[in-house]
């Protein structure tokens, strides 16, 4: 349970009737007898104008610069809440970092069920890893913390709030170039997480860790992966059942998992080794791992459907174009577009729609740019989803991967080929109605 009278050292008061909470929200929608909130200043308005609905549903208390019952107040919500959570952190003896251009939440559940650890829900903001902290910090089992970013500087706040004990970039690749501008300034601002708050490179073992893809950025970091990586899986073997390989002696099997997948386990088992934790036990807790739907969710069937529609950009779709090829039967791409990739979105999205032509035997896309993503160019997400229902066979292995646009209205999406989830949810009912 979290006290509110724990907020006192950043606190001015805490009113008598403020109790003790199972969670903290910063959207006064989850506000509830259980989940206290938290009035944050926002893009259009500040949190303070939501704090009697969040008392109305009976929040224990709130965190706030107002005086109104239930309040802990304070000069500074936002300050409050990211000093808190920076104290609570200091009680847990292992906190993992995790970043990249792709494959954060995938490395960040093997990482986690590896270290039998909390680890963060799907999102990722400033102000949900300071609930996170808050409400886990004082645990005794290790935090993993995915932390991603979408500007120039955002990084550097991310390091100071979480004060990773271990920091991981898993790929580096053309991901928010809108506001970063180039893959080497991604590089730049992701690496802030290799290092501590004074800017020194992470110490122990290993403190600092980078997937093979993304070393050529940080020389001298350690690496992780396959082949000549510092901490390095062997015999490594992919089919449509999932991948095999060995580390430090031990045998790992990951049921429907692809190469990606099997290099966050590589990562989990050389944290584990470090930490001192059995690693028979750490490769059985990965075998059980369930990623989030929408990354690499394989569901076989009459037809079989890879689920990678959580979001893309040109290096998380190569993989999963990868990963396709290797199965047998007929292969069908399913692209959608990527946002946020600049002045350069069509050239990359050309270099994709290649990739998958060279790699799937039928290429489908849909949106603004769809003829550079498939052969077959559908201009809303609808007159795709007709084409491939009617065409779909059985035996067939689907991939379906596009960037979200989630702010966007369903309306948007559709017209915009993003958020493909739907699709995936049309192929699943279809798979069922054939089996």
């Amino acid at each position: 349970m979290l006290d509110p009278h724990a907020a006192l050292p950043f606190a001015a008061a805490v009113h008598p009737l403020a109790r003790p909470a199972q969670r903290l929200t910063w959207d006064s929608r989850e506000a509830s007898p259980e989940v206290a909130f938290v009035a944050l200043p926002g893009e259009k308005m500040h949190g303070n104008r939501f704090v009697e609905a969040a008392l109305a549903a009976g929040a224990p208390f709130v965190l706030t610069d107002l005086d109104v019952e239930r309040a802990v107040r304070v000069p500074d919500a936002q300050r409050a809440l990211f000093d808190w959570a920076r104290h609570e952190r200091a009680n847990n003896q292992l906190v993992v970092g995790i970043t990249g251009s792709a494959g954060k939440t995938t490395a960040k559940s093997y990482v986690a069920a590896a270290l039998d650890a909390h680890f963060m829900p799907v999102f990722n903001t400033l102000p949900a890893i300071a609930c996170f902290l808050i409400e886990l910090g004082g645990s005794h089992k290790p935090l993993v913390v995915e932390m991603g970013i979408d500007r120039v500087g955002e990084m550097a706040e991310l390091v100071d709030l979480v004060r990773p004990d271990v920091g991981v970039i898993t790929t580096i690749g053309a991901t928010h170039l809108e506001t970063l501008g180039t893959v080497e300034n991604v590089a730049f601002e992701k690496g802030h997480i290799l290092r501590d708050v004074s800017g020194q490179p992470l110490r122990g073992s290993p403190g600092a860790l980078v997937g093979a893809q993304a070393a050529a950025y940080f020389s001298g970091t350690p690496t992780y992966g396959f082949g000549d990586a510092t901490f390095a899986g062997k015999d490594l073997h992919v089919t449509p059942e999932g991948a095999t390989f060995t580390f430090a002696g031990q045998t790992v099997s990951l049921p429907h998992a692809a190469t990606v997948q099997a290099e966050a386990a590589v990562l989990g088992l050389a944290l584990a080794q470090a930490a001192g934790l059995p690693l028979n036990e750490a490769a059985e807790r990965m075998a059980a791992v369930q990623v989030p739907g929408g990354r690499y969710r394989v569901y076989p069937g009459r037809y079989t459907v890879i689920d990678d529609a959580y979001n893309a950009s040109p290096i998380a779709v190569t993989a999963a174009l990868d990963a396709l090829s290797g199965f047998p039967g007929r292969r069908v791409s399913v692209l959608g577009r990527m946002l946020e990739l600049g002045e350069t979105e069509r050239a990359l999205h050309a270099e994709v729609g290649a990739y998958g032509r060279a790699k799937a035997d039928v290429t489908y896309g849909v949106g603004a740019f769809a003829a550079e993503l498939g052969e077959r160019a559908y201009r809303t997400v609808p007159e795709l989803l007709a084409a491939l229902l009617a065409d779909t066979q059985d035996g067939d292995v689907i991939l379906v991967k596009a960037s979200r646009g989630i702010s966007w209205t369903p309306e948007q999406r559709a017209a915009e080929g993003v958020g493909l989830d739907t699709v995936v949810g049309a192929l699943l009912a279809g798979q069922e109605e054939k089996g």
